[in-house]
């Protein structure tokens, strides 16, 4: 188990009985001003929110951050094939639930960040507010027909093609692969006669920000948990969410969005950002920039994203 600590606070770390599984979170603070939800995307784990965990615990608010149902030290579903982001939604419930929370701020990246809206569409009288980063809402399913063959997610989707590519390597050199790639300004694509592991090889560096203690972290999770529900949640359970038919968040929403983060480049997202759409939905909506972010802008920045983050709890003050 990582243990992260600084000189005011220290994480523990509980698994949580939710819907038939084990659910693993980390917590820190005492709470005082409100409760923080840490919701990760692929291929992450509550690690990943390391650094903006002691700063909002510091910052008085207690801080849980959970490795979704077949993710790090959580149990797995015994059908990963019948994942969807309902059982998402209703595990989020069960956790504050259970953790006796009568409502909180709810901060996600990646794919994270869909139940986190729909959570907040469904239950606004649980939800303080919204932080999202480098994923704006969006109505409707995401299409990726404008997209080559090659692209990641339409590879991924394929049953047996990312196991086979994956399982041509140890699970250390995958999760290593893969942070690279969505480190990335580009989006990640393959040549017809490439597989996505073949971007990157062990010549090609880690960024800078990411240590081989931390990548040691993410594949001994991973080692766990193995890559079975990860690709089925995400990539494999996409076209299950349905959507909300009109949909109007009753919650203050902030996204923050990495300028070189590769998932601004997908068809839409520019758009839903800077031309107003996203506003139709979110009356409160703050939206925010950083310059050189990449898709782990919180690992990449954590000074920057804390900052952004704590002002955004302190400007939505939670009523008692």
């Amino acid at each position: 188990m990582a243990m992260i600590r600084d000189q005011q606070v220290e994480l523990e770390h509980s698994h949580l009985p939710i819907r038939g599984l084990n659910l693993h979170v980390a917590q820190a603070g005492k709470g005082e001003l409100g409760t923080v939800l840490f919701l990760h995307g692929f291929p992450e784990i509550w690690y990943s929110w390391r650094h903006q965990m002691l700063a909002v615990a510091a910052a008085g608010y207690r801080a849980v951050a959970l490795d979704w149902r077949g993710y790090g030290l959580s149990d797995q579903p015994p059908e990963p094939e019948a994942a969807s982001y309902d059982d998402l939604v209703e595990d989020l419930l069960a956790i504050l639930d259970a953790l006796s929370i009568p409502k909180a701020f709810l901060v996600a990246k990646d794919f994270g960040a869909r139940p986190a809206y729909y959570f907040a569409l469904h239950h606004p009288s649980r939800t303080c507010g919204v932080m999202c980063l480098g994923i704006p809402f969006l109505h409707g399913s995401s299409s990726f027909t404008n997209l080559p063959e090659g692209f990641y997610i339409l590879r991924w989707r394929e049953q047996g093609r990312a196991e086979s590519d994956f399982g041509r390597y140890d699970v250390k050199r995958v999760v290593r692969t893969i942070y690279i790639l969505f480190s990335r300004s580009e989006i990640p694509i393959a040549k017809q006669d490439q597989e996505i592991m073949d971007l990157a090889d062990l010549s090609t560096p880690l960024p800078e920000w990411f240590t081989e203690d931390d990548l040691a972290v993410y594949a001994s999770l991973y080692e766990k948990s193995g890559f079975r529900y990860p690709l089925e949640m995400p990539y494999r359970s996409l076209h299950k969410a349905n959507a909300i038919e009109d949909p109007k968040f009753q919650v203050p929403v902030f996204v923050v969005m990495g300028e070189k983060d590769y998932v601004y480049k997908f068809p839409g997202i520019e758009s839903v950002l800077k031309d107003g759409i996203m506003e139709k939905f979110v009356p409160d909506l703050k939206i925010a920039y950083i310059p050189e972010g990449s898709h782990f802008v919180q690992e990449q920045f954590p000074d920057k994203v804390n900052d952004l983050l704590v002002r955004f709890l302190k400007d939505h003050p939670v009523s008692t």
